[in-house]
């Protein structure tokens, strides 16, 4: 551990930003909410990984507070994009942002996964360069169990940690992974015991990332989001598009009051 005090250098509504030494912890902050994607947490999300990319760090650590790292998209911020399209619209482009945002951090990113990481919140994660988790996680992206396709970035990580088959397999399903499976997979790089071990294994891997030569470090990890970059422009606009289509569809609102409801949905295709 460094010497140096811990500090705030970003204090949003839903998330912080502290910095000790040369590593930057960056914090979602809405346990009550499970830390679901709502419209605050996108527009906080984007601004401080944003931020990211100015401070004076050679490392990051991406956490979270409660029992989940987030539960994904938030049900009725869904249902708002379902009715209004300029809302729908001005999402899908802070959605693509912060994807490309993330890939663009000139440093590391360590994520540092103490509870499920749902939809959203497993793209994030993905979108790091390590994920520690405790065996408690489980990672799913379930965006076609409520009529949504995968286009927050699910189609462009998934097949880089697990290939393409079993990212079709989970992908097409929804299904949920657990730790142990993730760990073998490739979706979490280091696994721990507890949830409380999970943030001091994270701020210890992002220590040893920045007491590296920062050159060959920051090299190596822009030579790495070179190559997620090419894909996202494969594959990152055609699935935003679908998802668009999707959100737009009557099978999205008939999905969540089925879950609401604990009742077997009804799906129309259209």
């Amino acid at each position: 551990m460094t010497d140096v005090d811990a500090h705030t250098v970003l204090d949003r509504p839903t998330m912080t930003v502290t910095v000790e030494g040369y590593v930057a912890t960056m914090t979602l902050n809405r346990p009550e909410t499970m830390n679901a994607f709502d419209e605050a947490v996108h527009d906080d999300f984007l601004a401080t990984v944003d931020a990211l990319r100015t401070l004076d760090v050679r490392a990051a650590v991406l956490a979270s507070t409660g029992k989940v790292f987030s539960a994904g998209g938030d049900f009725d911020f869904m249902l708002q994009a379902h009715h209004d399209l300029q809302f729908l619209l001005r999402h899908v482009d802070v959605g693509r942002n912060l994807v490309l945002t993330l890939l663009e951090v000139p440093y590391p990113i360590v994520a540092a996964v103490q509870g499920p990481a749902i939809g959203l919140g497993a793209t994030v994660v993905l979108a790091c360069d390590a994920v520690v988790a405790s065996r408690n996680v489980v990672i799913a992206d379930p965006h076609v169990r409520v009529g949504l396709a995968a286009g927050d970035g699910g189609c462009l990580f998934w097949p880089q940690h697990v290939g393409m088959l079993l990212a079709r397999r989970y992908l097409l399903t929804g299904d949920r992974l657990d730790a142990e499976r993730c760990y073998q997979l490739g979706l979490v790089s280091d696994l721990v015991d507890e949830p409380a071990d999970v943030l001091p294994a994270a701020s210890a891997l992002a220590e040893r990332m920045a007491a590296l030569p920062p050159l060959a470090v920051q090299g190596t990890k822009r030579a790495l989001a070179n190559v997620m970059r090419m894909r996202a422009g494969e594959v990152l606009d055609l699935a935003f598009a679908a998802e668009v289509t999707s959100v737009r569809s009557d099978d999205l609102p008939e999905a969540i009051a089925a879950i609401r409801e604990k009742r077997p949905p009804t799906y129309r295709g259209r």
